[in-house]
C-alpha cells in the first residue's frame, strides 16, 4: 500500500483479527474520545459516526505517510444501542435481553490520511438460544463481559452455548470485519 498502518484501538480482539490479516500496524491509542452521538441514528449510521468521531480525533497526529484504522462496535436490539455494561447487574440484564432473539452487530470503520476519509460499516445478525439465568451467571462471574458492547463475546463460552445462529461476518462480531478492512485496504488511494 504505501502506509504505515496504525490500529486506533486498544482492543485485544482488534489487535488480534487484524494481526490475522499479515500486515505490519502499529497501535496507537488516544483517551478520552468523546464517542456520544445525537440521538435518533439508526444502526449503521450510530456506529460510523463513532468511527467517525475516533478519527477525528487523529486528524492532527495522522504523519504523512500513515493510514489510521479506527472502529466501533455496537450492539443494536429494538432500537437502541447495548454498549458496554458498567457492572455484573446490567451485563446480567443485557444478556437476559438477548437470550431467544436475533440482534444486529454493527461495526463502522474509518481509514483515514491526511488528505483523505473513507467509512464503511458492517452488519452481522446474531441469535441467541434461550439461554439461562444459571448460564448467564456462569457467563458473567467467569469472564469479562463488561469490557464488551452488548455484554458478551461470541469467541467466548457464551458464543459457545449461546448463538444458534450468525447471518454475516462472525469477525464483525468479534469487533472488526477483517474481509471488508482487508476489500478497503486493497482499493484505498489518495
Amino acid at each position: 500500500m504505501g502506509y504505515k498502518l496504525i490500529l486506533a484501538s486498544g482492543s485485544p480482539r482488534r489487535r488480534e483479527l487484524l494481526a490475522g490479516l499479515g500486515l505490519d500496524f502499529e497501535v496507537r491509542v488516544l483517551q478520552g474520545i468523546d464517542e456520544r452521538v445525537p440521538d435518533g441514528l439508526s444502526a449503521r449510521a450510530t456506529a460510523r459516526a463513532i468511527a467517525e468521531k475516533k478519527a477525528e480525533a487523529y486528524r492532527d497526529s495522522v504523519g504523512e505517510e500513515e493510514l489510521v484504522i479506527t472502529a466501533d462496535t455496537i450492539v443494536w436490539l429494538d432500537g437502541q444501542v447495548l454498549g458496554k455494561p458498567r457492572d455484573e447487574r446490567e451485563a446480567r440484564r443485557m444478556l437476559q435481553m438477548l437470550r431467544g432473539r436475533t440482534h444486529q452487530v454493527v461495526t463502522g470503520v474509518t481509514l483515514q490520511t491526511r488528505e483523505k476519509r473513507q467509512t464503511f460499516d458492517c452488519v452481522s445478525d446474531v441469535t441467541f438460544g434461550d439461554i439461562t439465568d444459571r448460564e448467564i451467571d456462569y457467563y458473567v462471574s467467569n469472564y469479562k463481559p463488561l469490557d464488551k458492547a452488548g455484554a458478551y463475546g461470541i469467541q467466548e463460552w457464551i458464543g459457545y452455548v449461546g448463538v444458534e445462529r450468525i447471518e454475516g461476518s462472525y469477525f464483525n462480531v468479534m469487533g472488526l470485519p477483517v474481509q471488508r478492512l482487508y476489500q478497503a485496504l486493497k482499493t484505498f488511494e489518495i
